[in-house]
């Protein structure tokens, strides 16, 4: 088939959105079609749209849909959808009627649909790949990542102010990785760095030397206030690298309800206590580790790939 992909996200971007649709079109290409990925759709002719936000994409949505009526549509839900735009934005809403099935980035996010729409939805896990070679973690310090462009959605500087409150013995330090996508951020940033010992940013990297930074940390720090199903999480459980994670349904859905690795969203004091007790306390880490290494399949690539055959498949057969 011929599959057009559509991301608001621009070609270079390292945004989420981007990087996700680079990778379905690999997986789809692999599965023997033609894709185009592109910001709007213009009209050509395809066999199957699959459209990267209901809101943002709207305009695309709906001029696939009253051109080609009977042709598949996939709308992707991403974060700023589930916990935000379908509760209360028009065009969302149409969007998720318009759709032939949607797709969620985990199970969680199903609960947030009208029940009438949820036989539409799949769930396709995001894949990830370890970086090749061995990743020591540095010896001086207990480096976590933080992972994840500098805007307000992310709450990017909860973890640099946790930092602040550990005590003087702990050798936290926390290793930001992400562009600085709001106004006064990056001056935030470097302002946190100048006052905060404990706090680098390295703005945006290379993917695959962002991907090597990760790999080498002892965790993975997740703050954000809403996610759709955070890649950056996947890509932790294919390194091996434990996650801490604001306890927001995104994250609920890869890790499970019952992980012990959970802090309150914005919750600075809960999140130092849990970058404390993951340094000094040996079994607690350990049992993060275990935990998330028993989840290093839903980073499969293999999966992924399994998830869009089945998919593809039954929209070939013109499955309800």
């Amino acid at each position: 088939m011929k599959i057009h992909v559509v991301t608001p996200a621009p070609p270079r971007s390292q945004k989420g959105n981007r990087i996700t649709a680079l990778r379905w079109a690999r997986i789809l290409r692999s599965l023997g079609h033609r894709v185009a990925i592109e910001e709007v759709y213009r009209g050509e002719s395809c066999d199957v749209l699959v459209a990267l936000h209901a809101r943002r994409s709207y305009d695309s949505i709906v001029r696939f849909r009253e051109e080609h009526p009977d042709r598949p549509l996939v709308v992707t839900l991403t974060g700023t959808d589930l916990y935000g735009d379908i509760r209360t934005d028009a065009a969302a809403q149409h969007s998720l009627e318009l759709a032939t099935r949607l797709v969620t980035l985990q199970p969680a996010g199903i609960a947030e649909l009208p029940a009438h729409l949820r036989g539409k939805v799949r769930v396709i896990y995001q894949s990830a790949i370890c970086p090749p070679g061995e990743h020591t973690p540095r010896r001086d310090v207990f480096e976590v990542c933080v992972m994840g462009h500098l805007r307000p959605v992310k709450d990017p500087f909860r973890a640099a102010l946790a930092a602040r409150l550990l005590p003087p013995t702990s050798r936290v330090q926390v290793v930001h990785l992400g562009a600085a996508l709001e106004p006064n951020m990056e001056e935030q940033a470097c302002a946190e760095m100048t006052a905060n010992p404990r706090y680098r940013w390295l703005g945006e990297l290379p993917r695959w030397k962002a991907l090597r930074v990760l790999a080498r940390s002892r965790l993975l720090v997740l703050t954000s206030i809403m996610e759709g199903g955070a890649n950056v999480v996947t890509e932790a459980l294919a390194c091996g690298v434990p996650v801490i994670s604001s306890r927001i349904s995104g994250s609920i859905g890869i890790l499970g309800a019952d992980y012990p690795g959970y802090f309150p969203v914005k919750d600075t004091s809960a999140l130092a206590e849990l970058l404390e007790r993951t340094e000094t306390d040996a079994a607690f880490y350990r049992s993060l580790a275990t935990w998330c290494a028993g989840l290093a399949d839903l980073a499969s690539a293999e999966r992924e790939r399994r998830s869009w055959e089945s998919l593809l498949r039954e929209l070939a057969a013109g499955k309800e």
